[in-house]
């Protein structure tokens, strides 16, 4: 299935259907105030995560260390800032998730293992050795 589907239509599809449901649970007001709530709260935490990541980041580098995890910690916070942006509760979910540095770490443990794993099945890369020849002039 075509992946732009699924974020164009089926996104916001389902979004509206866990409103919907949520909001014949807890009631119409209630549903807006808990969507702008989450998105408070969220960008709230996605910022004291920020700093914590950039003063992380920053001890790395006066110790001439990668900030490999940091960088990465940095993109993911700012992908949950903007799910938690967007109405609704299944992105604020996963904007969570982003958010706690626990699940975090095994978001990114998971899709580098994963990714280690296609790079090493593809077989793309071709071990050689390069041989200058070079030709006697006079």
């Amino acid at each position: 299935m075509n992946p732009f589907f699924l974020l164009f239509i089926g996104l916001p599809t389902l979004e509206i259907f866990l409103m919907i449901k949520i909001g014949s649970a807890v009631g119409a007001f209630n549903t807006v105030i808990l969507i702008f709530l989450t998105a408070i709260i969220g960008i709230y935490f996605a910022k004291l995560q920020g700093i914590q990541t950039l003063k992380s980041g920053m001890i790395n580098l006066y110790q001439n260390k990668l900030p490999v995890y940091e960088i990465l910690s940095g993109a993911s916070i700012a992908i949950a800032a903007l799910l938690l942006i967007i109405p609704g509760f299944f992105t604020d979910l996963i904007g969570f998730l982003f958010l706690i540095p626990f699940t975090r770490k095994i978001i990114f443990s998971s899709t580098l293992k994963k990714n280690d794993v296609d790079m090493n099945k593809k077989g793309d890369a071709i071990e050689g050795e390069i041989v200058d020849k070079k030709k006697d002039e006079l």
